[in-house]
Formats: structure tokens, C-alpha cells, sequence
């Protein structure tokens, strides 16, 4: 703690060209000079002293302080830079506190000359204790404590994943191994825990007839098995062959009892160290996340957008350069919100399940309780709306019909008849449609007309080419005809001329 007295008041009451005075230390001891100084003992003293300053609480070293040096000069005003903190030692120590923007603008003078007023302490020192109690009153601050500590589940839930690898590798090699001497026991038991117990049970093949595996597998199952192993056309093995598979199936159980007790661990540690992110996402894809990210301070400073693309960023940025749509979901697919909505909604539903949950992963990290009902009530919210999302559409209507009536809204027919000038126009309003058939049924009946123009062109050619033949038959008529009244005359006789006077 360090007292100050001002040597300069009047100087003082300009504020806005008080900096000026604190330009140099030269000048700044010219205003003020230090009165009293008493260091820190060690950190967790200062810690203790900086956190009742920043809270507005009196300490008990700067309540002695007060009361030995401020109370000689009672009739003196004491300058304080918080507001509350003055009122604090007006009310306990009834010491007359200032607190004004000429006060603020003095402190922030002194603490830039502060090398130049405190007389032996070097620069690094003072720089070190500076960073040190930042760094202690930062941790309190964020209610740091040893035990939430993200690393051990970052750990955890990579060596499960690898776990998980090996685990595959190993099962799949124990059972093509043994498949070459028993092949139909693969088909017949299908878990692979339950494959290997029972492999490391019994050895050989033709061990089953005698051996007891009910404590494995169930009676059904097991009279399979052993009807099979009579009839089993694998090959011979020898027993150090035997020996090395049981060898293999040994590690493989040892491998998955102890991922068990890994998964449990994991369980364990992601509710102590963020309950609200592991109930709206799951253990796994909460730890998932948290790796990705490098813990969980770093998620927390994550938007909702990133969250909710965290672990597909290759799938991202391959978007952006093919201009194509971008990916919907990253590691928060796996989530079990996401899992049971249909494809219609997975989109939306990881969009308001990221925002949900950067809200928890931020009331984690940086809260003060560690109560898990921010997820529980977040939970809920997203399971509400996609109950919402799958129901839409469907309406349920009472059989009065108030519901409908009640959802839909009145409007106001109007029964005034207006003028319609569609009737104006004396062309024919007649669609494409209609135009084209009868443009088609024109073209048909133009058709038409020429066949019939045609087979008329053809009759009339027909009737004057017979025109001149009848004509030729009535002229042999005629002469016929003339022939015949010749010959007449000639045969009837003449009569006598009678000659009238």
C-alpha cells in the first residue's frame, strides 16, 4: 500500500491539462510525494489485498494503515479512486473520502510515474510482481481450481479412440486366425467379447464336445456350437498355434475390460468439469469437442456457428473453394439430438443444438456454480422444438371446430360486384393451347378441300373427253337417217303435175 500527499491543490483543479503534469517523474514529485509505503509480505497477501479492493471491501492491513496515519490528519480529505470502497471507510472509520474525475485522473498520473515516486524498486521486479498478481487475481477471478483440470479428459478421450483401433484390429485378426481351424463359430456367435472368452475357454475345436461354456454363452447357442465343431470342415491346427491365439484373445479382453474402466473415467471427469456441455451433447462428443478445441477455455471463447462446424473444416473450406454448399454439422452430428431427427430437420436442429450448447460450455467454464440445470432446461428447449419441427403440419381440430377457428384469422369478404374489362376486347381471348388445335384443325380442313378440289378436277377432264365421241354417234344418225328417206322417194311413184290456169 502506498499513501500520497498532494503538495499542489491548486493544480490540481485543471483536469483536462492535469496529464501534463505527470509528464516526467521530475514534474510528478513536484504535485504529489509519497507518505507512507508498505509492501506485501508475499502473493497470497497481495492476491487477498487486491481482491477486497476490487470487491469494495476494507482489508484489514489498509484498515491499520488508515487508522496510524490518515487519522493524525482527520481534517485532511482522502482521495479514493472507487466510489464504494470511500463510502467503506467513511462508514467504518469516519474519514471524510473524495471521489471525483479529478481523483481518476490523478490516480492514472501517479500510476504512470509510480517508478519515479516509490524509490527502491527496480523496473524487473516490479514488472514480475505486477504479472504475478495478474496472473493470481485472473485465476481467482475465473474460480480456477486444480481439479478442473481438461487436460485428463483430452487424454482420455483420444487413448479411447485409440483404444478403440487396436481393439478393432485385434478381434478382427483373432477371428480370421481361428477361422482357418473353425470357421462356423464366427457365424454363430456374433459378439466379439463373447467369441474370444469362449475361444480361450475351450482351444480346440474338438474340446466342445466336453467343455462347459454355459456361463458364456446361452443353451441355444451353445448346442449350435457344439453340433457344429462335429461337423466342422476346418483345418488342423497345432497346440502352440492354439496356445498363440488364446494368447491373442487374452489381450483383447484385458484391452476391453480396461476401456470399460476408461469410458467410466471419462464419464466421471466430463461431469465434474463441464455437467451442463455433457448433458446436451453426451460424454463423448463433449470431450470430442474439447480436444478439438485444446480445452475447454478455448471452446468457450468459440461462437455457436464454429461449434456447430468443429471437426469438419476440411469439408468447410473445400466448399468455399468449389463454391458449393457448405457442410450443415462437424462432431455434433454424433449427438443424440441430432441423431433421432429425420434428415429434413438435421440441420436445423444442429444449428439451435451449437447455440444451446456454446451457452453451457461458456456457463462451464467460466460460472461460479456447478450445478447442471442450464443444460436440463436447454435440453428441453431443443427437444421441444423438434417435436415441434416433426409435428408440423398436422392439425388437430376439436369436433366444435373452436381450434380452427380460434388459429384462423377473419377477413372481410367484400360483396360489391366490379366492372369487368376482360368483356371490352373484341378479339377472341383464347389460350396457346387452344390456338395451336385450331391452327390444326384448319390445316385439316384445307386438306380436306383440295382432295375434294382434286377428285372434282379429275371428274370434269372425264366428262369432256366423252363429250366429242356422243357428238360423232348423232352425226352417223343423221346420215343413216337421210339415206333411208332417199331411198323412199326413189321407190314411191311420182305424181302427175297439174298445171292451174
Amino acid at each position: 500500500f502506498a499513501l500520497l500527499q498532494v503538495l499542489n491543490e491548486k493544480k490540481l483543479q485543471e483536469v483536462d491539462s492535469l496529464w501534463q503534469e505527470f509528464e516526467t517523474p521530475e514534474k510528478a514529485n513536484k504535485i504529489v510525494k509519497l507518505k507512507h509505503f508498505e509492501k506485501f509480505q508475499d502473493t497470497t497477501e497481495a492476491l487477498a489485498a487486491s481482491t477486497a479492493l476490487v470487491e469494495g471491501k476494507l482489508s484489514k492491513n489498509l484498515k491499520k494503515i488508515l487508522k496510524k496515519i490518515v487519522a493524525k490528519d482527520a481534517h485532511e480529505q482522502l482521495a479514493v479512486a472507487d466510489a464504494k470502497l470511500g463510502g467503506v471507510i467513511k462508514d467504518k472509520l469516519n474519514l471524510s473520502c473524495i471521489h471525483s474525475p479529478m481523483v481518476t485522473e490523478l490516480m492514472r498520473g501517479i500510476r504512470s510515474q509510480i517508478e519515479g515516486l516509490i524509490t527502491g524498486l527496480p523496473s524487473r521486479e516490479m514488472a514480475a510482481m505486477c504479472l504475478g498478481l495478474a496472473h493470481s487475481l485472473s485465476r481467482y477471478k475465473l474460480k480456477f481450481s486444480p481439479d478442473k483440470v481438461d487436460t485428463m479428459i483430452i487424454q482420455a478421450i483420444s487413448l479411447l479412440d485409440d483404444l478403440d483401433k487396436e481393439l478393432n484390429n485385434y478381434i478382427m485378426r483373432c477371428r480370421e486366425w481361428y477361422g482357418w481351424h473353425f470357421p462356423e463359430l464366427g457365424k454363430i456367435i456374433t459378439d466379439n467379447l463373447t467369441y474370444c472368452k469362449c475361444v480361450r475357454k475351450v482351444g480346440d475345436r474338438s474340446n466342445f464336445a466336453s467343455s462347459d461354456v454355459s456361463d458364456i454363452l446361452p443353451e441355444e447357442i451353445e448346442d449350435d456350437v457344439k453340433a457344429a465343431a462335429e461337423i466342422s470342415m476346418g483345418t488342423e491346427v497345432s497346440e502352440e498355434d492354439i496356445n498363440n491365439i488364446i494368447h491373442l484373445c487374452d489381450q483383447v479382453i484385458e484391452i476391453s475390460e480396461y476401456r470399460t474402466q476408461l469410458y467410466d473415467y471419462l464419464k466421471n471427469r466430463m461431469m465434474a468439469i463441464a455437467p451442463n456441455l455433457t448433458i446436451m451433447v453426451g460424454e463423448l462428443v463433449g470431450a470430442r469437442l474439447i480436444a478439438h478445441a485444446g480445452s475447454l477455455l478455448n471452446l468457450a471463447k468459440h461462437p455457436a456457428s464454429t461449434v456447430q462446424l468443429l471437426g469438419a473444416e476440411k469439408a468447410l473450406f473445400r466448399a468455399l473453394k468449389t463454391k458449393r454448399d457448405t457442410p450443415k454439422f462437424g462432431l455434433i452430428y454424433h449427438a443424440s439430438l441430432v441423431g433421432q431427427t429425420n434428415a429434413k430437420n438435421k440441420g436445423k436442429i444442429s444449428r439451435m443444438l451449437a447455440a444451446k450448447t456454446a451457452l453451457t460450455i461458456r456457463y462451464d467454464a467460466l460460472g461460479e456454480d456447478t450445478s447442471a440445470e442450464m443444460g436440463a432446461e436447454n435440453r428441453l428447449k431443443v427437444e421441444t422444438r423438434l417435436r415441434l419441427l416433426e409435428e408440423r403440419g398436422i392439425r388437430r381440430i376439436s369436433g366444435t371446430g373452436k381450434a380452427l377457428a380460434r388459429t384462423d384469422k377473419y377477413q372481410n369478404k367484400s360483396e360489391i360486384k366490379v366492372f369487368d374489362p376482360s368483356g371490352d376486347s373484341t378479339l377472341p381471348t383464347v389460350s396457346k393451347k387452344r390456338k395451336i388445335q385450331q391452327v390444326e384443325e384448319d390445316d385439316a380442313e384445307v386438306a380436306v378441300k383440295a382432295k375434294k378440289f382434286k377428285a372434282e378436277k379429275k371428274e370434269e377432264t372425264t366428262i369432256e373427253n366423252d363429250e366429242p365421241v356422243k357428238k360423232k354417234k348423232k352425226k352417223k344418225g343423221k346420215e343413216k337417217q337421210a339415206e333411208e328417206e332417199e331411198m323412199l322417194s326413189e321407190e314411191l311413184p311420182t305424181s302427175p303435175t297439174i298445171e292451174v290456169r
